[in-house]
């Protein structure tokens, strides 16, 4: 998407780190089981397996012997059409058409309804080193809620050096050499009743290409790095409203040094946006010099942008009534 015009796009490649997500079924077992309900049928075999598509698929053409335009990509579920058809089968030919099924390269199956594989069936799955699981779940209700799980797990994520703050609702990334004080703003901030999501690193995902969220890596949650100070746990200080596991990125602002800036805007018609994973999102560079008190501005700087999502922008109505008094009274 082009930016509007009047605009001007910032585009950071050095500072961003883009990872392309590889979805296993084992991932997929871990990270949704209890979601979806889903419990191990059988040996645990097969958890390598990588699911290469994020939707669906029920094989009912495909336990018929049809298997042209066949999705083995994706996850396999057996509802109760596949499971009425596999038991009007005789023995012999039920074992020869889930064998074939169970020669392509599908991930895993899924019994939804809470159905149990037959054992003859489930030994097959086996040899094949197929993992089946069992979920109570109806068969369109765990369809949909899988797919918007997987459509998660295969988002697009980058890795982006900042920390990412929610204040009042607006979600802002602060970028910034090292050293800039982007911690102390953050801190500034947390003390002012906003919440932190991440500190100096920042995973941001692209949900359906419509809009970016944004969280912690697992391991630096919750946690800040304060020179002179070390690492402290936010949470555990200033109480557990202060920190938040992930937010939409709403807002980037970059600190810069003072002397580092030829031209500083001074009224803000010229908006500046910011591209991560294709997406443009609001940017606004804050100047830093000894004296000015950057948390509070970049508080004003979230505050504005609320009101411009509200459909309110201070330049535009403040260059508006100045065109109107510069224009010649009418006699």
């Amino acid at each position: 998407m082009a930016p509007p015009s009047g605009t001007q796009t910032i585009t950071s490649t050095s500072d961003q780190q883009k990872s392309v997500p590889i979805v296993t079924v084992e991932s997929f077992y871990n990270l949704h089981a209890e979601k979806l309900q889903m419990k191990l049928e059988g040996p645990r075999v097969g958890f390598h397996r990588k699911i290469r598509e994020p939707t669906i698929n029920r094989p009912g053409l495909a336990l018929s012997g049809f298997y042209t335009y066949f999705a083995e990509k994706r996850v396999q579920v057996l509802g109760a059409a596949e499971h009425s058809y596999l038991k009007s089968l005789t023995p012999k030919v039920r074992a020869r058409r889930f064998r074939a099924l169970c020669t392509r390269k599908i991930p895993c199956l899924v019994m939804s309804r809470g159905f149990h594989l037959a054992p003859e069936l489930l030994a097959v799955t086996e040899e094949a080193e197929i993992a089946v699981f069992r979920t109570p779940m109806i068969t369109m209700k765990f369809i949909n809620a899988a797919t918007i799980a997987l459509e998660v797990d295969f988002s697009p994520t980058v890795t982006e050096f900042g920390s990412m703050v929610d204040i009042l609702g607006i979600g802002v990334l602060i970028r910034g050499q090292s050293g800039i004080g982007k911690s102390e703003c953050v801190l500034g901030l947390i003390e002012r009743g906003h919440s932190l999501v991440a500190d100096d690193v920042t995973r941001i995902t692209s949900l359906e290409g419509r809009e970016l969220m944004a969280t912690a890596p697992e391991l630096t949650r919750n946690h800040m790095e304060v020179r002179g100070i070390g690492i402290i746990n936010v949470a555990n200080i200033f109480g557990i409203g202060s920190i938040r596991i992930e937010k939409r990125l709403d807002l980037v602002v970059t600190l810069k040094d003072w002397h580092e800036l030829e031209e500083v805007d001074r009224i803000g018609l010229d908006q500046e946006s910011y591209e991560i994973l294709g997406l443009q999102v609001p940017h606004v560079t804050i100047p830093v010099k000894p004296g000015r008190d950057i948390a509070r501005l970049i508080e004003v700087a979230a505050m504005d942008q609320k009101l411009k999502g509200l459909g309110q922008n201070s330049a535009v109505e403040f260059n508006t009534k100045l065109l109107n008094l510069m224009e010649p009274r009418s006699t």
